[in-house]
């Protein structure tokens, strides 16, 4: 099995995968900055076109994967508070080197939950 890393949000809001929200990877550096990775929006299917990390490009760290939650629902119709209770969701997680990892990530305007998937 390939290393990489893999995620999707689901608009638990709405019943639909979450299409066109805004995410970014960071890492961790060793001198304790975020260095960015990537960063792009979700398809149709609330998918990202292809794995964020794959194969080498997967080294053991900390990365954090930020999502736009408030932008998302503001552009589905939904009046949201000033500041919105969610505005961008922001989930670190520790990842090992030749291991793979799927992050779902399951939103609505007021809260979320994540897990670690296949």
């Amino acid at each position: 099995m390939t290393a990489k890393l893999s995620t999707h949000v689901l608009d638990t809001y709405h019943g639909c995968p979450a299409a066109g929200i805004a995410w970014s990877l960071e890492r961790l550096g060793e001198d304790g900055d975020w260095r960015a990775l990537g960063e792009g929006a979700t398809n149709a299917g609330g998918r990202t076109d292809a794995p964020l990390l794959e194969g080498e490009a997967l080294v053991a760290g900390r990365y954090r994967l930020s999502f736009g939650l408030g932008d998302y629902f503001r552009a589905k119709g939904l009046e949201l508070p000033e500041p919105a209770f969610l505005e961008d969701v922001v989930i670190e997680v520790g990842l090992r080197a030749g291991e793979s990892y799927h992050v779902p990530l399951l939103a609505s305007p007021w809260s979320y939950s994540t897990y670690r998937g296949s």
